[in-house]
């Protein structure tokens, strides 16, 4: 069955989003709600969000008078839910309501329809009691706004057929959605499941009078958050807090319950801004927060830790990934890296350290270390080797065990095997391919793939889009100095890894190259230029140097001076400019910069004698190295194995007969 007709029960903050979505994207949406002021809000919010769409280029005015146009209004759900081929619940958190909204739905939807449940944190198991069809239920949770937020959970109930977990995973691609798999159908999921945890010790931090909700806020606020996390429950609302501690509470342990003063607050009437007045008074619109000195006693080690300990008890449960894991909160939190990263760069006994003492001062079990991090296995857990038997607490299917180890498709960065000896690896992490140690992983295990790859001759490296890639990604995670210094100690490894891969190499430079962009392309034989590319280093205007060969590389090309120049004073350079000093090869002409490249790479493949190329680059890269003598030496040595091989007598045949010679790399 394809799904083309969708019906949204609920036209709130989240169920009026998710129809545009779909509205935009395509499908035909019949929005409800019972309550005809919320639905007549929800239609003027659609409205006026298109509007901003077009004017902000997003979509075309074609396109956003089509969205309108298939959306439909009703106060009925049995006129809503007609021809539905997915009906998707987006009602307040509230078990019985929810259910009540699928049984009525159920009543007069048609039979093959799926029901998908909006729920943050219900499990889908407990939905599907009312639906005659407990095997057309599944959990579909977009994140706010969902307009601009690319994740959604897919969540399969205990009786989900697996095809239909299949169908709404796909229709979440064709809404530009990245659908993270819920392997077992668990309270919160992944994402709220991390979240509850932060959200316990944040109601526990005022119970026992550890720091003021100021107090916390500015400490969050120092280190780059927008919101600290008193205000954004605040502006989410302290009841959606203090209903997610209550839910864990009753189904996954009453530890979750120990917190009291979110649900003092609820009593009182002080929720937030919806009410004017929660932790902060809001009467004017924004949180009146008084100035405070950031406290000292609470720290994002506190909740690294913690999220780490629930994701790892996640992945004991096969409830989820480690990669998973990771994407859920990158894409459900907007961050830019999740616990999975921060564990990498963590010893197993400084996160059971940490996890120990919030445990003890809070006097919260939730909070102790999960089995895996108490048997010392935190590296086991994080990587997808954890056995079901290190975890003997967990029901972990067989499905689930067997998918943990599974490789992930595609990923941050692609090799592309083309025909005439070429290939290409390709930055993909549009749009500014920023490169973090995802990254240089796949780069360090791409450079080895093609190393003795007799059929490889010339490898172009590009960016995925206009942009070949703006530089590191300085947002990862990093514990101390030391863990900095490693990280750029590895990406100067690739790179003169890459500057001896003993192929042909071309980088495309276009959009972007920018810092470890720039000593990225620079590793290469051959860079490549669009006349419009911006070049150079902003490492010193950040504070920092370039550290992947930048301060080395970059003289030997175009001179001491000339170097000093754009990496002290973080100037930018166009591919003309970059031509002139050197730093460039030559300008991609007018049209796309990967065709032209790739074009060029397979002339060169064709016409350049693959063990000569081999040969020379060793000549170039380790000439500089040592003293000339030692160099013309090498150079002799290098022309007597050359004068052995069948590639010199075919390229001497070629020319004597004014034909294309057909090297064969012996």
């Amino acid at each position: 069955m394809e799904i083309r007709k969708v019906a949204v029960i609920g036209a709130g903050d989240m169920g009026h989003g998710i129809a545009e979505l779909f509205a935009v994207n395509g499908f035909d949406v019949n929005l409800m709600d019972k309550f005809p002021d919320m639905l007549e809000k929800g239609k003027g919010r659609i409205a006026a969000s298109v509007a901003k769409l077009v004017e902000r280029g997003k979509i075309t005015q074609d396109v956003g008078k089509a969205a309108l146009s298939r959306l439909s209004y009703f106060g009925d759900m049995a006129k809503a839910v007609e021809g539905a081929d997915i009906i998707v619940e987006a009602v307040p958190e509230s078990l019985n309501l929810k259910k009540s909204v699928f049984k009525e739905a159920s009543e007069n939807a048609p039979s093959e329809a799926i029901y998908a449940s909006n729920t943050s944190n219900i499990r889908i198991t407990d939905l599907a009691e009312a639906v005659p069809r407990p095997e057309r239920m599944v959990g579909m949770h977009f994140f706010n706004p969902p307009m601009v937020m690319k994740l959604v959970e897919v969540i399969p109930g205990a009786k989900t057929d697996p095809a239909v977990e299949d169908q709404v995973a796909e229709v979440c691609g064709k809404l530009g959605r990245t659908a993270v798999k819920v392997l077992r159908d668990s309270p919160g999921f992944i994402v709220n499941r991390l979240n509850a945890a932060d959200t316990l010790l944040f109601c526990l931090i005022l119970d026992k009078g550890v720091a003021t909700p100021a107090e916390v806020d500015a400490y969050f606020k120092s280190q780059g958050l927008p919101m600290g996390p008193y205000e954004l429950t605040d502006y989410v609302g302290i009841d959606i807090a203090a209903d997610q501690l209550s839910y864990f509470a009753g189904v996954l342990s009453p530890e979750y319950g120990k917190g009291t003063t979110f649900g003092r607050m609820v009593k009182e009437g002080k929720l937030g801004k919806k009410t004017g007045k929660g932790f902060y008074d809001w009467s004017t619109g924004r949180a009146a927060i008084p100035s405070a000195t950031p406290t000292e006693r609470v720290t994002t080690m506190d909740l690294f830790a913690l999220e780490i300990n629930e994701g790892v008890k996640l992945i004991e449960e096969g409830v989820a990934k480690p990669d998973d894991v990771e994407k859920g909160m990158v894409l459900g939190m907007n961050r830019p890296f999740g616990p999975i990263s921060v564990a990498k760069d963590l010893t197993n006994a400084e996160v059971k350290s940490k996890l120990d003492e919030l445990a003890t001062k809070f006097d919260c079990k939730i909070f102790a270390p999960a089995h895996a991090i108490q048997e010392g296995k935190l590296r086991d857990a994080i990587e997808g080797r954890l056995s079901p038997a290190a975890a003997p607490q967990a029901k972990v299917e067989a499905k689930a065990a067997a998918v943990q180890g599974a490789p992930k498709a595609g990923g941050a960065i692609l090799l592309e095997r083309l025909e005439g000896g070429v290939a290409k690896i390709v930055l993909n992490r549009p749009k500014y391919n920023t490169i973090n140690g995802e990254v240089l992983d796949g780069l360090d295990r791409i450079i080895t793939e093609v190393w003795s790859d007799p059929d490889i001759r010339v490898v172009v490296v590009t960016g995925e889009g206009t942009i070949f890639s703006s530089g590191a990604d300085l947002g990862q995670f990093f514990s101390n100095q030391v863990a900095f210094m490693e990280f750029n100690r590895r990406g100067e490894r690739i790179m003169r890894r890459l500057t001896e891969l003993p192929k042909l190499t071309i980088s495309v430079m276009k959009g972007y190259a920018l810092g470890g962009g720039l000593e990225l392309a620079a590793s290469c034989d051959i860079r490549l230029a669009t006349e419009d590319v911006q070049m150079g280093f902003p490492e010193v205007a950040r504070g920092i140097v370039p550290g992947w060969s930048g301060t080395q590389r970059i003289p030997r090309l175009i001179g001491l001076t000339r170097a000093a120049s754009l990496v002290l004073t973080s100037e930018r350079i166009n591919g003309q400019k970059a031509v002139e000093i050197g730093l460039a090869t030559k300008l991609i002409p007018q049209g796309d910069p990967d065709e032209y490249a790739l074009k060029y790479a397979a002339e060169l493949a064709q016409s350049q004698a693959p063990v000569a190329v081999m040969l020379a680059k060793r000549l170039l890269n380790k000439g500089a190295e040592v003293p000339s003598d030692v160099g013309l030496e090498m150079e002799a040595e290098a022309q007597g194995i050359l004068f052995g091989t069948e590639d010199i007598k075919e390229g001497v045949s070629a020319f004597l007969a004014k034909r294309k010679p057909e090297f064969k790399g012996k």
